[in-house]
């Protein structure tokens, strides 16, 4: 299959390009920007005049998976399409974790029929208990991209030590989210004034921060690459700062919601706010900001999350946590762009060759990504840059439409998705 993708703005943050370059692409590959190859004869051609051609985004954190099964739901794989989304890391679920090397199979199996490029966490220790260490080797044999405790925290610091002690004997990395269990117990709001005056269990900051000590502590020892998912507070991006300047192998991601929200958008208990990590006060989400603009912070993730109507019918206290993103995540880069006057390729490099940055350290193996230079695979979107859109949950291709930014209008529509060069989502006119 020969594509020629025509009349476009091409806008390639790892190669630093922006202007109007057409693409040829044969074989799922990228062969040439702007000059046709010779002999290049193309079998379809994409007019993208008034379009802006993006390599293709990068989620880090995405629950796409059926809840209580280790098995895709299929209208998560087309909000990933519709939101320009083509390569998804997909954290365990406790509900069915991927603790076992037949799982990850039997997922995998699903995923080459799909058209996203799957990328599943494996489950650190057995049924995420946090007690016993999984079977890492055979899990990254069976296509685990890295090991990870999803939202279960590890109370036994020993069992960390040896998980982190394999990996870096073989070569492999740990996908953690730093939160202390013990300090975590009840939470469902981060500390602070706000909390207290809505009458809810506070997360403290130093439930983060407590974790971090611990993690960075054991990968001095041991040497393992972690990659720290959605930090969420001004201390312990911090950390992450002083971690990096000391030369540990180490990176991290925050989730759009945080970056744009703070805990007082939370209102009068509305459950579609109740996150994870939650929401947190200004200084926090001016830290997140810094970090993202000096690139301490490496890539934006969506945290998209299936949560049902059930899940978020019921007080604020015992809502499900979580919310929809990933047909938002390119919008609300967007949106940081234009509201913190970023450069536009700053943004677009923190859901593209940030994130490919983090896969290419933690498994070389995934191949180029998060680029359209020569060679690269041909995973982009088509967007307009110009467009606005109004967030209704009901038009919105995931499963669950519970979102904090319903009814918002935000930038950018991803007008096509294509994946390893064919045309894998179209948005109806």
């Amino acid at each position: 299959m020969r594509l020629h993708i025509a009349n476009g703005r091409l806008i390639d943050p790892a190669n630093a390009r922006d202007g109007q370059h057409d693409l040829y692409i044969a074989d799922g590959h990228v062969v040439a920007v702007g000059r046709e190859p010779d002999g290049f004869h193309a079998d379809s051609r994409l007019d993208a005049a008034g379009l802006t051609v993006l390599p293709g985004l990068i989620d880090l954190s995405a629950r796409v998976t059926q809840s209580g099964a280790a098995s895709f739901a299929p209208p998560e794989l087309r909000a990933a399409l519709a939101g320009g989304v083509t390569r998804l890391v997909l954290p365990p679920d406790s509900a069915a974790p991927l603790d076992e090397p037949g799982k990850v199979e039997a997922l995998m199996r699903q995923a080459e029929a799909g058209q996203c490029r799957i990328h599943p966490l494996g489950a650190m220790t057995v049924a995420l208990a946090g007690e016993t260490l999984a079977e890492m080797g055979l899990l990254a044999q069976a296509g685990c991209l890295a090991y990870a405790q999803g939202e279960q925290g590890i109370a036994d610091t020993r069992v960390l030590w040896g998980a982190m002690r394999y990996a870096s004997g073989m070569g492999h990395a740990l996908w953690l989210r730093p939160q202390d269990p013990w300090l975590a117990r009840g939470a469902v709001a981060a500390s602070g004034a706000y909390a207290e005056r809505l009458g809810l269990e506070g997360l403290p900051a130093q439930a983060e921060t407590v974790a971090l000590h611990t993690i960075l502590e054991l990968q001095r020892a041991t040497g393992a690459r972690v990659h720290l998912t959605r930090l969420s507070t001004a201390a312990g991006l911090e950390l992450l700062r002083a971690a990096k300047r000391e030369g540990l192998p180490v990176s991290a991601d925050v989730s759009v919601h945080n970056l744009h929200l703070t805990d007082v958008d939370i209102g009068f208990f509305n459950t579609d706010f109740r996150l994870n990590p939650p929401l947190r006060g200004q200084r926090d989400r001016d830290a997140i900001l810094a970090a993202l603009a000096d690139g301490t912070v490496d890539a934006l993730c969506s945290d998209h999350t299936l949560v049902d109507d059930a899940g978020k019918a019921v007080p604020f206290p015992m809502a499900a946590p979580g919310a929809t993103g990933l047909e938002l995540l390119l919008s609300l880069a967007l949106k940081w762009a234009r509201d913190h006057r970023r450069p536009l390729a700053e943004a677009l490099a923190r859901v593209t060759c940030g994130p490919a940055a983090v896969l290419d350290k933690i498994a070389p193996q995934v191949g180029a990504a998060g680029h359209l230079g020569p060679g690269a695979p041909a995973d982009l979107c088509l967007v307009d840059l110009d467009a606005e859109w109004l967030v209704e949950p009901g038009a919105l291709q995931s499963r669950s439409g519970h979102t904090p930014f319903a009814g918002m209008m935000l930038p950018g529509r991803v007008r096509a998705t294509v994946v390893g060069g064919s045309l894998a989502w179209e948005t109806p006119v």
